[in-house]
């Protein structure tokens, strides 16, 4: 996985619109995870998404239905909740055959705090 970046809604919106004029390439990796801030990337990491990281972790579920009865989430919940951690990059997702299989991607998240600017930035172990 590629690092996921603190970046402003403008400067996305910027990027977007370079990349679409043909001024600057499209990233490679299309699913490159971005937050507007440390907070929106805090907010992500609750408590109880953190022990559904480390159930995922640890225990290796076979199927999302599995992790259901492990975490003891309502299926919908917990699917929202693997869709939004997927797209962060700290969940994969594989098929196999019917079902889907989650996977942590990550050990550590870094995060450096510029105390004087918004130039923070996050680094993913």
């Amino acid at each position: 996985m590629t690092n996921p970046r603190i970046q402003s809604l403008r400067s996305l919106r910027e990027e977007m619109k370079s990349v679409a004029r043909g001024e600057k390439p499209s990233p490679v990796d299309a699913a490159h995870a971005s937050f507007n801030s440390i907070d929106a990337l805090v907010r992500m990491l609750t408590p109880e998404n953190r022990q559904l990281l480390a159930l995922i972790r640890d225990r290796k579920p076979t199927s999302v239905a599995e992790l259901v009865q492990w975490s003891g989430r309502a299926q919908p919940n917990l699917t929202r909740t693997l869709a939004k951690l997927e797209a962060a990059g700290f969940v994969t997702m594989t098929s196999d055959g019917r079902r889907k299989i989650p996977r942590v991607c990550i050990t550590k998240i870094l995060v450096e705090i510029d105390p004087y600017s918004e130039n923070d930035s996050l680094r993913v172990a």
